[in-house]
Formats: C-alpha cells, sequence, structure tokens
C-alpha cells in the first residue's frame, strides 16, 4: 500500500507511521519535517508546508495513492486545499475528525457514529464538525473517496491524560501528586471517561486503509474499557508510586475561576461528560480488531518514560498557585457557608 500522511508524527499519526513502516509498506510523509527522525528508517520525507500548495504539487508530481491521510486538518478551508490537492490522486482519503464533535451532554452516553453532533462549548469541535460536513458534501456529489475517522482521548508514552491540566501539559498535576499535594479533580470524579492508547487506535486505522467497505463511511476508534476520572487519576498515582489525593470541584466553580482563556473548552465540551463508545461499526469493517492495552498498563509505561525523560516534565507555577487558590477558594465559601 502507499500511502501520504499529512503530518504523520503526532500522538496518533506516529504509532500509525511506524506500524506502516513495519509492515513493509509505502510511506511518504508531508509536513516540516522537524519529527521525523523519531521515526523507523523507510518513511519517504516530503518537507514542506501543506498550506504552499504550489511546493506540495512539485513534490508530488504526478503520483497518485492508495490512501492520503490529513491528521494536521482542523477547519474547513484545509479541507478544501486537500480536495484541491488530491482529488483524483487517492483512491481514499482519510480525515481525522474528533468524538469531542458529539453533543454535550448526551441523551444516551453509549456513543455510537450515529449520534447526534453539536457542541457549543468548544469551537475546535464546532470546525470539526463542519469539515465532516464539507467531506460528506464531496462525498455525496463527486463521490469523493473520503473516510472520517473519529478518535476519542487518545495518548503515547509522552503524555498522561488527565482531566484539569496545565496548558503545558501533565507534567505540573504529576509534580503535585510527588510533593504530596492534592489535585483538581472535576465534579466528583464518577463521570465516564474513555482512553486510547495510540498503538491500539494504529490497528484500527491501518484497518481502515485501502478498505473498499470503509470509503464513504465514519467510523470511531477508541478502547472498549470505561473509566471514571477517579481510576484515570488513581492509576496515574499508582504509576508514580504515590497517594491519589483528590481535590473535587463542581466545573461550574472552575470555570469562574479559570485562569487561562480556553481552559475550560475541553472541559465543558467533553471531559466533564459520560461517554462510553460503542466500536461494533469499527469491528465489522476490520474483523479481529480489538483494543488490548489496559490504561493502567499504559499509563506505567507513560510515567515510565515521562520520568526518564526530563525534557517531558515542564513545571508551571502559575498553574500550581491556581490550583491552590481554587482550593482555598472553595475551602472559605464552604467556612462561610458554616458560618465559621
Amino acid at each position: 500500500m502507499k500511502a501520504l500522511f499529512i503530518g504523520g508524527t503526532g500522538t496518533i499519526s506516529m504509532a500509525i507511521s511506524r506500524k506502516l513502516i513495519a509492515e513493509g509498506h509505502e510511506l511518504y510523509l508531508l509536513n516540516r519535517g522537524n519529527r521525523n527522525s523519531e521515526l523507523p528508517e523507510g518513511a519517504i520525507s516530503l518537507v514542506a508546508d501543506i498550506n504552499d500548495e504550489a511546493k506540495v504539487l512539485e513534490l508530488i508530481g504526478d503520483q497518485t495513492f492508495d490512501v492520503v491521510a490529513d491528521f494536521i486538518a482542523f477547519r474547513p478551508e484545509q479541507v478544501e486545499r486537500d480536495h484541491r490537492l488530491f482529488a483524483g490522486r487517492t483512491r481514499q482519503y482519510i480525515f481525522i475528525s474528533s468524538a469531542a464533535t458529539y453533543s454535550k451532554p448526551v441523551s444516551n452516553y453509549i456513543i455510537t457514529e450515529g449520534t447526534t453532533q453539536e457542541n457549543v462549548s468548544w469551537e475546535y469541535a464546532r470546525n470539526k464538525i463542519a469539515c465532516e460536513e464539507l467531506l460528506l458534501g464531496y462525498y455525496r456529489s463527486e463521490r469523493f473517496p473520503m473516510t472520517i475517522v473519529r478518535p476519542s482521548h487518545t495518548y503515547d508514552e509522552r503524555r498522561v491524560p488527565l482531566g484539569v491540566e496545565a496548558p503545558n501539559g501533565p507534567w505540573p498535576v504529576m509534580s503535585r501528586m510527588l510533593r504530596g499535594k492534592p489535585v483538581l479533580v472535576h465534579g466528583d470524579g464518577t463521570s465516564l471517561w474513555t482512553l486510547t492508547h495510540n498503538s491500539d487506535f494504529a490497528k484500527g486505522f491501518v484497518g481502515l486503509m485501502g478498505n473498499v467497505r470503509a470509503v464513504g463511511e465514519i467510523v470511531q476508534i477508541t478502547s472498549d474499557e470505561a473509566l471514571t476520572w477517579n481510576d484515570i487519576f488513581q492509576a496515574t498515582a499508582n504509576a508514580l508510586g504515590v497517594e491519589f489525593k483528590p481535590y473535587y470541584v463542581s466545573t461550574k466553580f472552575m470555570e469562574a475561576c479559570a485562569y487561562a482563556p480556553g481552559m475550560m473548552d475541553g472541559l465543558w465540551g467533553d471531559k466533564s461528560h459520560s461517554v462510553v463508545f460503542d466500536n461494533s461499526k469499527l469491528k465489522r469493517l476490520t474483523p479481529g480488531y480489538q483494543a488490548t492495552m489496559t490504561f493502567s498498563e499504559g499509563v506505567r509505561r507513560t510515567v515510565a518514560y515521562m520520568l526518564a525523560h526530563p525534557e517531558t516534565q515542564q513545571e508551571n507555577p502559575e498553574f500550581d498557585a491556581w490550583c491552590d487558590r481554587v482550593i482555598e477558594a472553595q475551602e472559605a465559601a464552604l467556612r462561610a457557608v458554616r458560618g465559621e
């Protein structure tokens, strides 16, 4: 199989790239070349800004591909650009959307590809919905061979997936755990969430590549393991070898206290709601698919990697101080209610 990835070195796409190379497929990566050195030998690098359409056409020449997948398209104009570049040049165009596009809160916490889409709380999700609608229009009007993939919260060895975290990533929360400090947990920590290791996502994604039954379809790829946020934080604390000290705060209260613009978008628009995914469609299209990485094992690997790589341990004193202020603000409110 001959594939072209736009991007190819992110959390999701890196695992897919490695799997394809290991299986002997012909893989081209079109990106700025910043992280291609982390891939195994075998990928063919095309260094360019995807928005420079003339340069992209110069690099690919008259080549055609079995699959073109864009991992870094977030807005409709970027999908329009891809359509201009690759219509007639690929047998399958795969767009990576997001499970964040589903309506929140949902009427049924079990999510299928047919669950209503609407997300008034998060611009990222609204843009992904617009991209999907554009692609569906191309498919209906001209049979542009698209497949839409919806991942949920996918992680790798470089990032522990947490709920309330700093803009620069999870380490500031992990650091609080290591220092014996309480960590903020939205609600009471009992809402359900789904986390998918990128190695499992890659298995499902590769099964859809070049799959004629997947053309024209929308498919979600997630683990079948449903966890509460308490479970997620506890597994992370276990991997760190420390006690989990949760401090529960309502999402609304945190929003009132939020110190960074946009900090609450993903929480309101996604993580604060229970979601469990039905992967029946994926399993019909890719017989034998099964996510096998439990979060307990995945987070152990991620924590081990982060502890061994100081460059991933970026502190954030402002976030740390903000957590302390939120805790003190709620404690002060409780004292006032009690008349203390």
